[in-house]
């Protein structure tokens, strides 16, 4: 490893960006115009549209619609390179980013740092579930879901035993926020719609679906009487929901869960069990927030100044999942607000004519919440206006698809939507046994 720092050639106010998400992509963009050069550092290679997730997992659009590669998007950026690796050590004294790929180490001196690395999945303390209910963050997991749903439906065909048949379409989702519910009923079309006689031993529709949570409703953050929406929508779809049901245990088979009123346990025996309950800031944060001296929260998410610094550092900015500001929820919304905010305030930094505020404050503009519940089927607050049903899942696709990267990636998302509303076929349906088995194996 070289004794000096990188930085590019010219001598610009050199600004590192940690993470390819929402948020450090949306930084990278808004300084496109402005007098410096931007390293922005991701370990993986592409920009991934989280919110449309659940659709590579159950099959309705291919991994490249949602997640297209990163130096595409930056190619017409001149003052912006990408650096396909992993973030292994910040140092906020030395003005230091470390990165590493496999056997390739460089350390990068910056002006300004933005640390925008996202959130995992959290289990709560209970790590070990993750062997059996992995969650559904990155493109790897959506595609290890994917094999793991319809390889049950089609390990389901090759038996004669009633109760492993029973065990291979028993599906179950641990926790009710968008996410799961999206999924829910999703794999509740393809048992009941997409997959309904395509074999010749059993009928798919004959799948138990469970959603189970702690919470007392459905879609918490959208409010009783959107959560009582959406909730019937699902059991009408033939999902057995169960709140108020605290996860204790996840084995191979089965999941245990205690009714939080009633104390009683229940054990829910199958094959398929998705974690969806949960959200821990990238360590990343934790890293930042020793070095300034802040704390961070339970979830990992970091104390910033109403800016969106860190402790006296002026020049170092958290984003998006990974603050504690204002209870801002963990949404794409935030991570795309405080991109653009952290850019402005950056450029405003280096422009000596600029009569910006320089230490301005963060000000979010909540857009609303929206959540497909099934085709035709969803859930939109925005304020105090709440609607549903299929004008609610026109808006919902509507939004997703103007965010969505790249025209192509528009163009190809909008086929596979129509394809999907008028006929029962899905064009992503396909399955490997390394997708099922990689993460286990690596593992390992």
């Amino acid at each position: 490893m070289a004794d000096t720092p990188f930085r590019p050639n010219g001598g610009r106010h050199h600004v590192v960006v940690i993470g390819a998400g929402f948020g450090g992509l949306n930084a990278v963009e808004k300084l496109k115009g402005a007098d410096v050069d931007i390293t922005l550092i991701d370990r993986q290679n592409h920009h991934l549209f989280q919110p449309m997730l659940y659709q590579v997992t159950t099959g309705i659009v291919s991994a490249g619609e949602v997640a297209p590669s990163t130096r595409q998007i930056l190619r017409g950026q001149d003052n912006a390179n990408f650096v396909n690796a992993e973030v292994t050590d910040i140092n906020l004294e030395a003005k230091t980013v470390t990165a590493v790929s496999d056997d390739f180490t460089r350390t990068y001196g910056f002006d300004s740092l933005i640390v925008a690395a996202g959130a995992g999945q959290s289990y709560f303390g209970n790590d070990h579930f993750a062997e059996f209910a992995p969650g559904m963050k990155t493109l790897d997991d959506a595609l290890e879901l994917r094999s793991r749903i319809i390889g049950a439906f089609e390990k389901a065909e090759l038996t004669d035993d009633p109760a492993e048949r029973e065990r291979l379409l028993s599906f179950i989702i641990v926790g009710a926020g968008p996410t799961g519910v999206e999924l829910t009923g999703q794999i509740a079309e393809l048992a009941n719609r997409t997959l309904r006689d395509g074999f010749s031993n059993y009928g798919a529709s004959s799948a138990k679906i469970y959603l189970l949570d702690g919470a007392p409703q459905v879609l918490p953050p959208f409010g009783k009487r959107l959560g009582r929406k959406a909730q019937r929508t699902l059991e009408k779809l033939g999902v057995d929901v169960r709140l108020n049901a605290m996860v204790t245990d996840v084995t191979a088979d089965a999941v245990t869960y205690k009714h939080m009123k009633t104390e009683e346990e229940v054990t829910l025996e199958g094959a398929t069990k998705i974690w969806s309950a949960g959200v821990s800031a990238s360590p990343l944060g934790k890293m930042v927030a020793d070095q300034a001296g802040v704390e961070v929260d339970r979830a990992g998410r970091v104390s910033v100044n109403p800016d969106l610094t860190v402790g006296e550092y002026s020049n170092v900015y958290v984003l998006g999942d990974m603050i504690n500001l204002d209870r801002l929820p963990g949404v794409a919304q935030v991570a795309l607000q405080t991109g653009a905010h952290a850019a402005k305030l950056i450029a405003a930094k280096v422009d000596e004519d600029s009569e910006q505020d320089g230490a301005e404050a963060f000000d979010y503009f909540d857009k609303g919440s929206m959540a497909i519940i099934s085709r035709g089927n969803a859930v939109v607050k925005i304020g105090k206006t709440e609607f549903s049903g299929f004008p609610a899942w026109l808006a919902w696709l509507g939004l997703h698809v103007t965010y969505l990267v790249g025209f192509r990636n528009r163009a190809l998302t909008l086929i596979n939507w129509g394809v999907n509303a008028f006929s029962r076929n899905r064009g992503n349906m396909e399955i490997t046994k390394q997708q099922r088995d990689a993460r286990l194996a690596l593992e390992d």
